[in-house]
């Protein structure tokens, strides 16, 4: 990691701290872990609930601050990250990593004294995974950073089934499978838009490494594997009749505009990436549709 220096900007508000928590990514997080308590089997305790959710929420923001803590050198080339509190001059780096460590051990903790050994070591090894494999060492050194570094971004919902069960089983696996399948696509079509980004702050991303068009051919190669896979839990039970049909037609659909992305010319700038664009903000609707139509299942099922 460059050293970089950072003029001090304005004295920093609770809005710049609370950035650095990556709030738009902690969502999804909660959101996956939330669902993933509520599919586990046993009584939903309210306490237990709340408590394992927040915690993964604090590791998520945890994670977030010490990622920006040492990307502070990329955030400051890219246009995307260039207005973040640390590269903006609102906010010292190490205030953002002593943030990011003392909410990381508050988090694990938190879930120990909660929901035991089990969560609170997959909840450790989560921000370790992110914060260290994947920020510190595969981001700068590999073109699959994503798609080994996505696993930090799919045990929530695992995390959670853990919290309340004690243990693990397919089911929770098969959610963390899904994530995990998801990842590339998403943040690959986000990649042809900001190749030029990636580029100028030497990150190794797919579309910067092996061109826009292995990129297209990666992201249809996992669409393909994902639409599948999402339909799974319909069949292991822990999804009904709802599940199958919203991840059936969720997944046809990512597939069709996965294959736009395949026979078009995105990651070439202008018109073209439009394919990318949508793909990539259909790719947000995909995963939260899919934990919803659990959710209300669940829902019904009691």
């Amino acid at each position: 990691m460059v050293d970089v220096g950072y003029t001090q900007a304005r004295p920093a508000t609770a809005s710049d701290y609370f950035a650095l928590l990556k709030p738009r990514v902690m969502s999804l997080v909660v959101f996956t872990a939330l669902v993933g308590y509520a599919c586990a089997p046993g009584v939903n305790d309210p306490v237990l609930g709340f408590a394992a959710v927040l915690s993964i929420a604090i590791a998520a923001g945890a994670s977030g601050a010490l990622n920006m803590w040492f990307d502070a050198d990329i955030d400051q080339v890219m246009t995307r990250t260039r207005t973040r509190p640390i590269p903006a001059g609102r906010v010292d780096r190490e205030e953002a990593l002593m943030l990011g460590l003392v909410l990381s051990g508050l988090s694990v903790l938190t879930m120990l004294l909660a929901a035991g050994t089990l969560a609170a070591a997959l909840l450790a090894f989560t921000i370790f995974f992110y914060a260290v494999v994947y920020t510190m060492w595969l981001k700068r050194s590999t073109p699959q950073n994503i798609v080994i570094g996505g696993l930090a971004g799919a045990l929530p919902p695992a995390i959670a089934w853990a919290a309340k069960t004690g243990s693990l089983s397919l089911d929770p696996v098969l959610l963390v499978a899904i994530v995990f399948m998801w990842t590339p696509p998403h943040f690959w079509a986000l990649s042809l838009l900001q190749k030029g980004d990636y580029a100028a702050a030497k990150v190794p991303m797919l579309p910067v490494t092996s061109g826009a068009k292995t990129t297209r051919a990666h992201i249809f190669a996992y669409s393909l594997l994902l639409a599948p896979l999402g339909v799974l839990p319909a069949f292991t039970h822990l999804g009904g009749m709802i599940y199958a049909a919203v991840s059936f037609a969720s997944g046809a659909a990512f597939i069709f505009l996965a294959t736009r992305v395949l026979r078009s010319h995105a990651g070439e700038g202008g018109a073209a990436d439009k394919p990318a664009r949508e793909l990539f903000g259909f790719s947000i609707i995909y995963l939260f549709a899919l934990f919803a139509a659990l959710l209300v299942d669940h829902g019904l099922s009691r």
